[in-house]
């Protein structure tokens, strides 16, 4: 079956789309984007796209601090996306990355005097984190990049350089991903996702001035956790020490869902498994994704 992407305002098959190597956003990292999540729902035979308009305000707020047009509504975004979708004919979980990016070739790292084209890529998706186990995590020795350097409330292409590093040490020492602090020696997240610590029953997450991408799906398991399992949920700065103390964590993001994490630093949280509040967790926000939940079915998108 012939696969789609969305470039030059056109619907162009995937094998025929490609961009200059001279592209500003490929020579620079000027780029800013989005990972959005579809599920399949087998029983209505629907694919249902998650929280699409959120996705889409973020990117446009990521596109101001890179001094970028905007060149759609929210609305619009969300009806290139649907009927992308639809072309493609996913009929299984899928991954949508929609990117503005600096498509000029000027030599030079200036935001100034240089185009801007949106483009969105789609593929098929799994789980893009083992989830039948708990994580074994590691503090990386990298610093999160500041909000005076690159801010990472914003989804910059550049900035995941950061990430690499993080990702690629924390897996050639043995463990599965990384926390990250900041320049201070708080905590931040981990090394492209949110994170959550389980505290007495609460659970803790860094405030969203403290370094870190203000998560769509961050904001959904707050509001899950709030409203549907009455569990208290304080957002505040995170002392290392903190990690090593609490009952359970676990990280959060489009790619990485829910995903426990069961050791920090060879320290084992709770009873070294899987916890109670992350695996309720877990399993409601996999039937919200999956528009089951009827209350939250305005956050799903569907596509046929």
């Amino acid at each position: 079956m012939t696969e789609y992407y969305y470039m030059n305002g056109g619907y162009v098959e995937a094998s025929k789309a490609s961009i200059h190597v001279h592209t500003h956003a490929f020579l620079y990292g000027t780029a800013v984007f989005e990972g959005i999540r579809a599920y399949y729902n087998e029983d209505e035979k629907q694919l249902y796209a998650f929280r699409v308009p959120e996705h889409f305000e973020r990117l446009i707020n990521s596109s101001k601090i890179m001094m970028m047009k905007n060149l759609h509504s929210v609305d619009e975004y969300c009806e290139i996306t649907k009927k992308l979708l639809q072309k493609n004919n996913y009929r299984e979980n899928c991954y949508i990355r929609p990117i503005i990016y600096k498509s000029g070739r000027n030599v030079g790292p200036g935001l100034y005097d240089n185009e801007d084209s949106f483009l969105i890529i789609t593929n098929k998706m799994g789980d893009y984190i083992d989830l039948t186990k708990g994580l074994r995590v590691c503090v990386s020795s990298w610093r999160r990049n500041s909000d005076n350097a690159i801010p990472p409330r914003a989804k910059i292409t550049g900035s995941y350089a950061n990430a690499a590093l993080i990702k690629t040490e924390a897996h050639n020492a043995g463990y599965d991903d990384a926390i990250v602090l900041d320049e201070t020696g708080k905590v931040t997240e981990g090394s492209a996702m949110n994170l959550f610590l389980v505290q007495k029953g609460k659970l803790v997450t860094s405030a969203q001035t403290d370094n870190i991408l203000i998560g769509i799906t961050r904001n959904t398991i707050i509001e899950l956790a709030k409203n549907v399992l009455g569990i208290d949920v304080e957002e505040r700065t995170i002392d290392r020490s903190e990690l090593y103390l609490s009952d359970e964590a676990f990280y959060c993001g489009t790619g990485a869902q829910v995903s426990p994490i069961t050791e920090i630093d060879c320290r084992k949280l709770g009873s070294g498994e899987t916890g109670p509040v992350a695996k309720e967790l877990q399993r409601l926000y996999f039937d919200v994704v999956r528009g089951k939940i009827s209350k939250y079915k305005k956050w799903c998108m569907p596509i046929y």
